[in-house]
């Protein structure tokens, strides 16, 4: 992990190309409270898959790649994102995680993003031992209106920056740019289970992972039902790392969402029956589906769970004709 890397200067080229190509990737830009900018891009327009892609990448800092492409894994749903990152811990957690819980009224988000290293308000950084200094905040939320005034200031307040400096991308569930940069998430997926795991941070080396995008919903538990599937039942990941066998082999048996007793239903049929209660579902269960974990000092290859196309069918809406 290199703490002199800055995932808001590395982010910045990207959000000014969102920005700078905003009618061709079908985002609006326009000013919000107390000055801050807001990128929609799914509210009042319907966003784009490129828009998805490039957001997803502002996730992770500028230190991920992430590309949209065509596959055969999964017959019915063949567009598939495809992320990669050698920073890992830094893309994954000190960027693209959703922990940055920002509340206020009936408005409620968990802000990931780049600007999340600025503000460190979470005790993972104090793990991490990561911080970043930049002139502008860039937040994403996966939200469906714009953010109160009281937000911002908090924002403003917390990263210590004047509020015409943030920028926050705004990308609903029920949106493609949302589900793609959801969908993307495949990989800090894995990766912050293997952190809830105490494997250590510092043996991962690289991280790569793929997962198939679902068709758009307009009902927000579909749609939010959707993107979980397509990570803990289509979700593929590969880690590099370091450490001892046993360490290793450990890591492949309990990381995939199949070590999870509520594995096997799709995810919103999951969420009703814990009656919304997110935090009452089996933690073990929000993980890739498959996992491969590569020993960089023995060459060995551990893999363990499983994709499974059939309850992918389920979740996404496919009807055999």
């Amino acid at each position: 992990m290199n703490p002199n890397l800055s995932v808001s200067n590395l982010a910045k080229g990207l959000v000014d190309k969102l920005i700078n190509n905003s009618k061709e990737l079908n985002v609006l830009i326009k000013k919000g409270p107390l000055d801050c900018t807001i990128i929609d891009a799914g509210l009042e327009t319907k966003g784009s898959q490129e828009a998805g892609k490039l957001i997803a990448e502002i996730c992770m800092g500028g230190l991920g790649s992430i590309k949209l492409e065509k596959t055969s894994t999964f017959p019915h749903w063949p567009l598939e994102t495809k992320v990669k990152s050698k920073e890992p811990v830094i893309s994954c957690l000190g960027s693209q995680y959703a922990g940055w819980n920002l509340s206020y009224e009936k408005f409620y988000a968990l802000a990931s993003g780049p600007g999340r290293a600025i503000a460190r308000r979470e005790d993972l950084f104090n793990e991490l031992k990561y911080k970043d200094n930049f002139e502008f905040v860039y937040l994403v939320m996966e939200v469906d209106k714009i953010p109160p005034k009281e937000i911002i200031e908090k924002i403003s307040n917390d990263c210590k920056t004047n509020s015409k400096n943030i920028f926050l991308i705004l990308t609903p569930t029920q949106s493609i740019s949302g589900v793609i940069q959801v969908v993307s998430r495949v990989s800090e997926v894995g990766l912050h289970k293997l952190h809830t795991l105490n494997f250590p941070l510092k043996n991962v080396v690289e991280v790569s992972g793929t997962a198939p995008i679902p068709p758009i919903s307009s009902d927000f538990i579909t749609s939010m039902g959707r993107t979980n599937d397509a990570i803990l039942y289509g979700g593929n990941v590969e880690l590099k790392v370091k450490g001892t066998e046993e360490q290793i082999i450990n890591l492949a048996k309990n990381l995939p969402s199949t070590s999870s007793k509520d594995y096997g239903k799709p995810f919103a049929e999951i969420f009703k029956n814990y009656k919304g209660d997110f935090y009452a579902i089996d933690p073990n269960l929000f993980s890739p589906g498959k996992v491969t974990v590569i020993s960089l000092e023995t060459g060995k290859i551990f893999t363990e769970g499983e994709l499974n196309n059939n309850l992918l069918d389920k979740s996404f809406g496919y009807e055999k004709k």
